[in-house]
């Protein structure tokens, strides 16, 4: 190719290798030549830096400049000033001078989809090369004519910057030397169909703009963690055996400053950490904060996988919130969101042009429900931005967890869909086996790389071994959230307490699959929103008898198998549903009678966290056993917990109506005194204070096929525990 067709493949953006023609280059007859594309210079120089010396460049035509010089005088390096229309000087090293540093080695992982920490390879990355500071930018777009670098460093000046097609692997770099941190930047896309130009974020971006501005960022991810011995420790624990009281949060409205404005990272983990704390979660659960463009999405649907909002502060904001968290002895679990991307012009959606991250066919590509695309799985490249994306989370920011939103919707093809509307797989089945394949690779290289880390799926149908291992055929999760359990408790609880008698086997039902999985119980945010009513809101009767059945649910939630979780808001009883759009109603949580439910729920979550009884065997039907299930005509259910000795046992029983009953026989193990560790009805709750002063002495006499019982008084809408001393 000539010199003026170098020069008009640049200018018309349509070179994949700009190396060719521009920076230094050795003639013939042994002269240096050193050539510049600079569309907003007016002139140019070369600074040369073994002597200082500085000789104007030559311009040919569209602003391409160029020098001849000698090899004695490149021996140093060089530098190029040029000035701009305005009169600024801008001076760098010629980013032409620096060849393109991908290795074959990386290249090869990540076409076959094993570059698992590809985060720190893409993106932009402040390096250091012979002794000159830069920012060495990678993105993928096979299918690109030209890819550019743009910011305000070139004016946003499309073609200026162009990268390499590296080893035309569709893997495009250029370093800039000169820049650093902060600076903003986008990447320029010609495609190859139709030619059009499209500016685009960075999807390995580590920090963008905070809406609606959408440029990434450069940024450092270095930082002097001081937690390490608490994921030490995490790594070697069996979480399994261990409670855990999950709080669900979203930042942006969990508390908010004045005018309704965004708390920073760091305010809302002071702030927060007390809280829960005191409460006694053992982890917090964030809604997504990978940045996202709209806010009514509540962070669902993400453009930036590895970048965390700028709503709430930049990266060292956040990493001051993971430590705050850690100090305190709270686990971090973060919602992540593999199954759909939105449509964003600037984002991932025909990022190159064309569907390079989802399917082409709308039968595979499009989600039906919320009009976004959907991973195309089985392209390795893809498979590798989404593993890389989760364990860069939990290697650059210790996340503890990582649960997967819309599971169902990646496992079946035909989610959502009507007949004719879906492809079946190569078996002519429903199953997404490209899904299923990269769940179970997440899943396995989230385990490999991080052992005491937990993955868990909302995962809404009977799906058979979510939970199981993926080498005996599972998905690899480790806790699955019990969809089934949720909508059965909210809907007997919802109901008038008359009728409940009917509906007894709502709840009973879930213990026929309750050992099936490792279950979360889940009381989150979706059922509090669009329509559906707060928890208050669903309670049936009067002010008291909504108050008293939000204590009855929540401390038959934390005496049933499974660990829990529980949204924000609803540990006071908010009247109200939940707002994205504003804080949580905190003037009705100083309220005496909501201050008794906060209460409550500490205490709950306290004993919970102190008997082993109450999690030890949360996942495993050793550690339950009914007592009675059948007592329709008193509405009432009783069982016990245990832990891995099973000599300990805690006895939880539950009047399903606002009837106290005395002299009611529970069934016991054991003689002795049976201390009543747990009341909702406790007037210090805000309850009516009825119960068994402290406890009951067994009487020897047998009942539900036990060798003694107990005879105790049960409160109106309320739950009692009891544990033997011994």
């Amino acid at each position: 190719m000539n010199k003026e067709e170098f020069m008009k493949q640049i200018r018309d953006m349509d070179c994949d290798n700009p190396f060719q023609y521009l920076g230094p280059h050795t003639a013939s007859d042994g002269k240096v030549i050193i050539r510049a594309y600079l569309p907003i210079a007016k002139r140019s120089w070369v600074i040369f830096s073994n002597d200082g010396t500085k000789i104007e460049m030559k311009m040919e035509r569209d602003r391409f400049f160029f020098l001849e010089t000698s090899d004695k005088k490149m021996s140093g390096g060089y530098r190029i000033a040029y000035s701009d229309e305005s009169g600024y000087v801008n001076t760098s090293e010629d980013p032409y001078a620096f060849q393109p540093s991908l290795s074959e080695f990386d290249l090869y992982l990540f076409k076959k989809g094993e570059l698992y920490k590809s985060y720190e390879t893409m993106g932009s990355h402040i390096i250091t090369i012979n002794g000159v500071k830069g920012v060495r930018f990678i993105v993928w777009a096979p299918n690109a004519r030209s890819v550019s670098v743009v910011g305000n460093f070139n004016h946003w000046t499309q073609g200026m910057h162009p990268m390499a097609n590296v080893s035309q692997s569709g893997l495009w770099e250029l370093f800039v030397p000169g820049l650093g941190e902060n600076e903003l930047y986008k990447f320029a896309i010609k495609s190859k169909m139709g030619g059009d130009v499209s500016e685009r974020t960075d999807p390995y971006a580590f920090y963008t703009e905070k809406r609606p501005r959408t440029a990434s960022i450069v940024t450092s991810l270095d930082h002097s963690w001081n937690d390490q011995g608490w994921v030490d420790g995490r790594d070697k624990q069996s979480y399994r055996e261990m409670p855990m009281a999950i709080y669900e949060v979203h930042l942006g409205s969990w508390k908010r400053g004045p005018y309704n404005t965004f708390l920073n990272y760091r305010e809302i983990a002071d702030h927060l950490v007390e809280y829960v704390k005191k409460m006694g979660f053992t982890h917090i659960e964030i809604m997504p904060i990978t940045e996202y463009p709209l806010d009514e999405s509540w962070g669902y649907q993400v453009v930036n996988y590895y970048a965390p909002t700028s709503r709430y502060g930049d990266v060292h904001d956040f990493m001051y919130f993971m430590e705050k968290f850690h100090e305190n002895g709270i686990g971090v679990i973060l919602d992540w969101v593999p199954a759909h991307f939105p449509d964003d012009r600037y984002g991932l959606s025909m990022y190159d042009g064309t569907h390079l991250y989802d399917h082409a066919d709308p039968r595979m590509g499009k989600h039906p429900d919320w009009g976004t695309r959907i991973f195309n799985y089985g392209r390795n490249e893809v498979r590798n931005f989404l593993i890389s994306s989760a364990l860069f989370w939990i290697d650059k920011y210790h996340v503890d967890g990582i649960r997967i939103d819309a599971v169902s919707s990646m496992l079946y093809l035909d989610y959502s869909r009507k007949p004719g509307e879906w492809i079946p797989n190569r078996y002519g089945g429903r199953e997404n086996l490209e899904a299923i394949a990269f769940i179970r690779e997440l899943n396995t290289k989230i385990h490999e790389y991080f052992p005491g880390i937990v993955s868990v799926a909302e995962e809404s149908t009977a799906w058979g071994g979510v939970t199981s291992p993926v080498e005996l055929g599972g998905l690899g999760f480790d806790y699955k959230w019990n969809m089934g359990w949720m909508h059965d408790t909210l809907g007997f609880f919802s109901s008038d307490p008359i009728y409940r008698k009917f509906d007894l086997g709502k709840l009973t039902f879930s213990m026929w699959y309750a050992f099936s999985e490792k279950y979360i119980l889940p009381i989150s945010h979706d059922e509090i929103v669009h329509g559906k009513g707060s928890i208050y809101q669903k309670m049936p009767g009067d002010n008291w008898q909504k108050l008293a059945n939000i204590r009855l649910l929540f401390s038959y939630m934390f005496a049933f198998p499974g660990k829990k979780i529980i949204f924000m808001g609803n540990e006071f009883g908010q009247i109200e549903e939940w707002n994205a759009l504003d804080q949580l109603k905190w003037d009705e949580a100083q309220q005496d009678e909501r201050k008794k439910i906060v209460r409550m729920i500490t205490d709950l979550a306290h004993i919970y966290g102190k008997y082993s009884e109450m999690h030890q065997l949360d996942c495993n039907h050793r550690g339950f056993e009914w007592i009675d299930f059948n007592d329709s005509n008193n509405t009432v259910i009783s069982f016990m917990r245990m832990d891995i000795s099973r000599d300990k046992e805690i006895i939880a029983v539950f009047n399903m109506t606002p009837v106290p009953r005395s002299h009611y026989v529970i069934g016991v193990n054991r003689k002795g005194f049976y201390k009543e560790i747990f009341n909702s009805d406790s007037e210090h709750y805000g309850g009516s204070g009825v119960g068994n002063y402290g406890g009951v002495y067994s009487n020897g006499n047998g009942s539900h096929g036990r060798p003694d019982s107990i005879e105790i008084t049960l409160p109106p809408l309320g739950s009692v525990f009891f544990l033997r001393e011994e």
